[in-house]
């Protein structure tokens, strides 16, 4: 009877979780597809190409400019751009090291300035940026572009998403930049990584007038000055920890955006550990959730439901005879691993990664419930070296 009871709990497991994952595979904006890249787009005239001011916030990034740096300096770009880094109290000499990079390779104008420790309510990253934008300001930019001092940028990158948000009329333009995918565990998280993204903000709905999906990714945001001021940015989300999601929420509420996956954009960061992509997933997962307990307790049960359910719902139906059980967990882990493949393929990376998926989630589920002891044990989420226990904490100068 007992056997029975817990076979039966299985078994509508198992059918719960192929109905979600036949409502994820029609009805969430299609997030498991990858050909969501920069939308049509006109060149100006010539002559015609508005000023750009690219602001890159930069924290003990000695590591990782020289092969981001040069790119950016050697954007091929017809009109008025310009590079500024803010150092942000960098310890391993990043400052010093972008102006020789700047006197080695020449290109754009570049710009090294520091903004002085965050003063508290602020993200330090965010108070870069603001020092940043603030000097970009005195130029009066068309656009400004937001990015990290990880990503590499094809030459013509910045002129492709110009032309893109002209020709669109877009107030932001967002690329998600293509992770580095070299080390064991880089394969098996990152892809991961970036389907989970798309699966909770669709790239369909947040280019929809009228939808309410919003988020942009960090390492690359085209965003136009004239909106940046009427949303306040980055003012009005200083707080933030997940700032790019913050921005963008903050422009479309007036304005439209667009994020889809990028051709010519990448991060260089190595991730070659696991404990270097937990923490990188750990650090802002609990924020993500808004430190709510309940939201917490329901994202887990979600995970389990739809991720671990499938295949322990095929193992248990096969091992004890329940057809129902295993051709409910079969069929729907069929379809999550199926769902995965246009990512793996975008990453270049083995198909026989597809079915490993479910382990791959219990990882991202344990980086949340280890996000959230961490916040509630004080250190909060964390932003190199600095840590935000609380929305209003004073950031840790670690």
């Amino acid at each position: 009877m007992g056997q029975t009871a817990r076979v039966s709990v299985i078994e509508w497991s198992a059918v719960g979780s192929l109905a979600a994952w036949l409502w994820l595979l029609l009805g969430q904006g299609f997030f498991w597809r990858t050909d969501v890249r920069l939308p049509p787009r006109e060149d100006p005239a010539p002559g015609d190409w508005p000023s750009v001011c690219v602001v890159v916030p930069a924290r003990d990034e000695a590591g990782v400019l020289p092969e981001s740096l040069p790119s950016l300096l050697a954007q091929d770009y017809p009109g008025r751009a310009e590079v500024f880094l803010i150092d942000d109290g960098s310890r391993d000499g990043t400052g010093e090291l972008a102006r020789e990079l700047a006197r080695r390779h020449g290109g754009l104008p570049l710009t090294v300035a520091s903004p002085g420790e965050p003063p508290a309510g602020w993200t330090g990253k965010l108070w870069a940026v603001r020092h940043g934008i603030g000097l970009a300001r005195a130029r009066g930019p068309a656009y400004l572009l937001l990015t990290d001092a990880d990503i590499a940028h094809a030459p013509d990158s910045l002129r492709h998403l110009v032309a893109a948000a002209r020709t669109g009329g877009f107030d932001v333009v967002s690329q998600m930049a293509r992770l580095r995918v070299e080390s064991r565990w880089e394969r098996l998280v990152v892809p991961a990584f970036v389907y989970f993204f798309a699966q909770l903000y669709p790239f369909r709905r947040i280019g929809r007038r009228g939808a309410r999906t919003a988020a942009a990714a960090g390492g690359c945001v085209l965003l136009r000055a004239e909106a940046a001021e009427r949303a306040r940015i980055p003012d009005a989300i200083r707080q933030a920890v997940i700032d790019d999601v913050a921005l963008a929420r903050a422009v479309k509420a007036g304005g439209h955006i667009w994020l889809g996956l990028a051709e010519r954009v990448d991060s260089v960061r190595p991730y070659p550990r696991l404990r270097d992509l937990w923490r990188m997933v750990s650090r802002s997962a609990y924020a993500q959730l808004r430190h709510n307990p309940l939201l917490l307790l329901g994202t887990v049960a979600g995970l389990v439901l739809v991720y671990l359910v499938p295949p322990v719902a095929l193992a248990a139906g096969l091992a004890a005879g329940d057809a129902g059980a295993a051709l409910a967990g079969g069929p729907a882990w069929l379809v999550m691993a199926a769902t995965y493949v246009p990512m793996l393929r975008y990453y270049r990376q083995p198909l026989w990664l597809a079915p490993l998926l479910p382990f791959t989630a219990l990882l991202y589920l344990l980086m949340t419930i280890d996000s959230a002891v961490q916040h509630y044990r004080g250190r909060g989420a964390a932003w190199k070296g600095r840590t935000y226990a609380r929305p209003d904490a004073v950031p840790d100068k670690g």
